[in-house]
């Protein structure tokens, strides 16, 4: 079976080459061999590998600078997103596509369920759901939306590595303690994906991150001792819990995404998806 990734030097993209099933081809194409948003540039990558399954893993996820730069994130996240799921129908082809916990407004104070009210407050979580709505309107019969939130990986930059380098060079650290969620290892994602891809049926959405609940404080504490458990780091730094609005963004964050997850047997709680990448090699 043929499977095109879009998105070739994401993290997701990356676990999901790592993670392929021996009996699947990956091809993982980023914007030098697809441009997702040229119609024609789709038609031909798809008369080229004829893909079984389409997993879209990219995606604006620059949160703040959306803020600023509405057009670009709304042309990768909802338009190539149409495209994507016109040709997917127009070829028979499923289509796996990968959003965000930033669709809801974080005024739940339970963990947000599939079928819950959306309601993004910056633009990047409305242009990710106006992404979800173009795939409902163009390709609801064979194709699947994975909501995830605070992916991090071996690859690439995000929240872990960074906080590894600045607890590396700094005495101490203030770190946002009001907004609440849950980490994903993006290599459990991977494998969820690909358990999709091959799934007989599909629900409209599905809901993955790790185990457990975290702020972005709790989060950044589990780091420092995993890191410190596996001799990442040499010294322990103190870490300050601080309100965000200590911490003023050009973008609006939810106070509370936390989402009901979707049944999955891959699951394992965030701290020890920590451990699971500090056991493993960081690039």
């Amino acid at each position: 079976m043929n499977v095109l990734i879009i998105g070739k030097n994401g993290q997701v993209a990356w676990e999901l080459q790592q993670t392929c099933p021996n009996h699947i081809t990956a091809h993982a194409y980023g914007r030098n061999e697809i441009n997702i948003t040229d119609p024609q540039s789709i038609e031909h990558v798809i008369a080229q590998l004829n893909p079984a399954v389409i997993i879209n893993a990219s995606a604006y996820t620059a949160v703040d600078k959306a803020e600023s730069e509405q057009d670009e994130a709304y042309l990768i996240n909802a338009t190539a997103v149409e495209y994507l799921a016109k040709a997917a129908t127009k070829h028979g082809i499923r289509l796996l596509h990968i959003s965000t916990d930033f669709v809801f407004d974080g005024t739940n104070n339970t963990p947000y369920k599939v079928d819950d009210q959306t309601n993004p407050i910056n633009v990047y979580g409305a242009s990710k759901l106006a992404g979800e709505l173009a795939i409902k309107a163009h390709c609801a019969t064979n194709s699947a939306i994975v909501r995830t939130s605070w992916v991090y990986s071996s690859h690439g930059n995000n929240f872990v590595k960074t906080m590894l380098r600045l607890m590396a060079e700094k005495d101490e650290l203030n770190v946002v303690s009001d907004q609440i969620g849950c980490p994903t290892n993006a290599n459990g994602l991977a494998k969820y994906l690909w358990q999709l891809a091959e799934q007989e049926t599909l629900e409209p959405i599905y809901h993955y991150s790790d185990l457990g609940v975290a702020s972005w404080y709790d989060f950044a504490v589990g780091i420092q001792d995993s890191a410190l458990e596996q001799g990442l780091l040499d010294k322990k730094i103190p870490i300050k819990p601080i309100a965000s609005s200590a911490y003023p963004t050009p973008a609006i964050r939810p106070v509370y995404s936390l989402m009901q997850q979707s049944a999955c047997e891959l699951k394992f709680h965030w701290r020890a998806g920590l451990k699971k990448l500090f056991s493993s090699s960081l690039t």
